[in-house]
Protein backbone atom coordinates (compact mmCIF):
# COMPACT_ATOMS: atom_id res chain seq x y z
CA UNK A 1 0.00 0.00 0.00
CA UNK A 2 1.27 3.50 -0.88
CA UNK A 3 0.77 6.47 1.75
CA UNK A 4 -1.13 8.94 -0.25
CA UNK A 5 -0.29 12.23 -0.38
CA UNK A 6 -3.73 13.34 0.94
CA UNK A 7 -3.29 10.89 3.71
CA UNK A 8 -0.20 11.88 4.74
CA UNK A 9 -1.57 15.68 5.12
CA UNK A 10 -4.32 14.76 6.94
CA UNK A 11 -2.32 13.10 9.35
CA UNK A 12 -0.26 15.76 10.05
CA UNK A 13 -2.67 18.12 9.69
CA UNK A 14 -4.10 16.03 12.85
CA UNK A 15 -0.83 15.48 14.77
CA UNK A 16 -0.68 19.22 14.74
CA UNK A 17 -4.09 19.68 16.11
CA UNK A 18 -3.66 17.28 18.97
CA UNK A 19 0.01 19.17 19.72
CA UNK A 20 -1.72 22.44 19.95
CA UNK A 21 -4.75 21.08 21.51
CA UNK A 22 -3.66 18.81 24.21
CA UNK A 23 -0.09 20.64 24.88
CA UNK A 24 -0.88 20.77 28.90
CA UNK A 25 -2.35 17.67 30.04
CA UNK A 26 0.18 15.16 28.99
CA UNK A 27 3.43 17.00 28.31
CA UNK A 28 5.21 13.62 28.50
CA UNK A 29 3.84 11.91 25.61
CA UNK A 30 4.57 12.26 21.91
CA UNK A 31 1.46 14.13 19.93
CA UNK A 32 2.01 10.48 17.75
CA UNK A 33 0.87 9.07 21.05
CA UNK A 34 -1.83 11.10 22.06
CA UNK A 35 -3.38 11.35 18.64
CA UNK A 36 -2.92 7.61 18.38
CA UNK A 37 -5.03 6.90 21.21
CA UNK A 38 -7.50 9.14 20.40
CA UNK A 39 -8.04 6.92 17.41
CA UNK A 40 -7.53 3.88 19.41
CA UNK A 41 -10.13 5.34 21.65
CA UNK A 42 -12.66 5.87 19.67
CA UNK A 43 -12.30 3.19 17.08
CA UNK A 44 -12.52 0.35 19.72
CA UNK A 45 -15.68 1.81 20.68
CA UNK A 46 -16.83 1.14 17.25
CA UNK A 47 -15.25 -2.26 16.12
CA UNK A 48 -13.69 -3.37 19.61
CA UNK A 49 -10.38 -4.38 20.59
CA UNK A 50 -9.60 -6.89 18.56
CA UNK A 51 -11.10 -4.61 15.27
CA UNK A 52 -8.68 -1.81 16.45
CA UNK A 53 -5.50 -4.05 16.88
CA UNK A 54 -5.61 -5.51 13.62
CA UNK A 55 -6.04 -2.71 11.76
CA UNK A 56 -3.46 -1.01 13.82
CA UNK A 57 -0.89 -3.81 13.22
CA UNK A 58 -1.14 -3.91 9.68
CA UNK A 59 -0.66 -0.43 9.46
CA UNK A 60 2.39 -0.64 11.60
CA UNK A 61 3.41 -3.00 9.15
CA UNK A 62 2.71 -1.06 6.08
CA UNK A 63 4.49 1.79 7.84
CA UNK A 64 7.82 0.12 8.83
CA UNK A 65 8.17 -0.61 4.78
CA UNK A 66 9.15 2.89 4.76
CA UNK A 67 10.50 3.85 7.81
CA UNK A 68 12.45 0.58 9.23
CA UNK A 69 13.29 2.49 12.56
CA UNK A 70 9.51 1.68 13.20
CA UNK A 71 10.41 -2.22 13.66
CA UNK A 72 10.88 -1.57 17.49
CA UNK A 73 7.55 -0.25 17.77
CA UNK A 74 4.74 -3.04 18.91
CA UNK A 75 1.27 -2.80 18.97
CA UNK A 76 -0.61 -4.71 22.13
CA UNK A 77 -3.62 -7.15 21.93
CA UNK A 78 -5.54 -4.49 23.14
CA UNK A 79 -4.23 -2.01 20.57
CA UNK A 80 -1.69 0.12 22.82
CA UNK A 81 1.61 1.39 21.07
CA UNK A 82 4.54 0.41 23.01
CA UNK A 83 8.57 1.36 22.28
CA UNK A 84 7.31 4.35 20.00
CA UNK A 85 9.36 6.50 22.12
CA UNK A 86 11.92 4.18 21.50
CA UNK A 87 11.78 5.44 17.80
CA UNK A 88 10.51 8.89 18.61
CA UNK A 89 11.90 11.79 20.54
CA UNK A 90 9.00 13.11 22.90
CA UNK A 91 10.26 16.23 24.29
CA UNK A 92 13.16 18.72 24.16
CA UNK A 93 14.72 20.68 27.05
CA UNK A 94 15.61 24.75 25.82
CA UNK A 95 16.31 27.76 27.38
CA UNK A 96 14.12 30.82 27.21
CA UNK A 97 15.21 34.74 26.90
CA UNK A 98 15.86 34.79 30.46
CA UNK A 99 18.03 31.52 30.72
CA UNK A 100 15.28 29.48 32.42
CA UNK A 101 14.66 25.87 31.28
CA UNK A 102 11.39 25.06 29.28
CA UNK A 103 9.90 22.68 28.15
CA UNK A 104 8.21 22.18 24.88
CA UNK A 105 7.86 19.23 22.54
CA UNK A 106 8.99 18.01 19.47
CA UNK A 107 7.23 18.42 16.29
CA UNK A 108 5.55 15.78 14.81
CA UNK A 109 8.00 12.79 13.69
CA UNK A 110 8.38 11.98 10.25
CA UNK A 111 7.83 7.93 11.76
CA UNK A 112 4.57 9.41 13.26
CA UNK A 113 3.27 10.70 10.35
CA UNK A 114 3.81 7.58 8.24
CA UNK A 115 2.30 5.29 11.10
CA UNK A 116 -0.96 7.55 11.57
CA UNK A 117 -1.20 7.85 7.56
CA UNK A 118 -1.42 4.40 7.46
CA UNK A 119 -4.04 3.79 10.15
CA UNK A 120 -6.10 6.48 7.91
CA UNK A 121 -5.41 4.86 4.29
CA UNK A 122 -6.57 1.19 5.80
CA UNK A 123 -9.38 2.87 7.43
CA UNK A 124 -10.55 4.87 4.26
CA UNK A 125 -10.10 1.14 2.80
CA UNK A 126 -12.10 -1.00 5.07
CA UNK A 127 -14.81 1.65 5.93
CA UNK A 128 -15.47 4.33 3.70
CA UNK A 129 -14.76 7.69 3.33
CA UNK A 130 -18.20 8.84 5.41
CA UNK A 131 -17.67 6.80 8.09
CA UNK A 132 -14.35 7.17 8.12
CA UNK A 133 -14.76 11.30 8.67
CA UNK A 134 -17.44 10.59 10.95
CA UNK A 135 -14.92 8.58 13.23
CA UNK A 136 -12.80 11.42 13.55
CA UNK A 137 -14.81 13.91 13.84
CA UNK A 138 -16.10 11.96 16.65
CA UNK A 139 -12.48 12.40 17.55
CA UNK A 140 -11.66 15.66 17.01
CA UNK A 141 -14.85 17.95 16.86
CA UNK A 142 -13.40 21.15 16.83
CA UNK A 143 -11.66 20.06 13.62
CA UNK A 144 -13.06 20.17 10.02
CA UNK A 145 -12.21 17.21 7.20
CA UNK A 146 -14.14 18.25 4.57
CA UNK A 147 -11.83 20.46 2.83
CA UNK A 148 -9.08 17.52 2.00
CA UNK A 149 -9.42 15.45 -0.88
CA UNK A 150 -9.14 11.29 -0.26
CA UNK A 151 -7.11 10.33 -3.15
CA UNK A 152 -9.49 8.99 -5.67
CA UNK A 153 -11.20 12.80 -6.10
CA UNK A 154 -13.47 12.26 -2.94
CA UNK A 155 -12.88 15.14 -0.39
CA UNK A 156 -11.61 13.61 2.95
Amino acid sequence: MTISPEMRDLAQRLLAYEADADKSSRPMESVTLRTYEKLRQCLVAFAGEAGFQSIAARALMIAQVEVPSLCAVQVTANGTLQRLDDVEPQTKIDKDQSGYQKSGEDPPSEEGTILIACILGLLLIFLGEALTLSLLRNAWPDTTFDNRNSGDGRKA
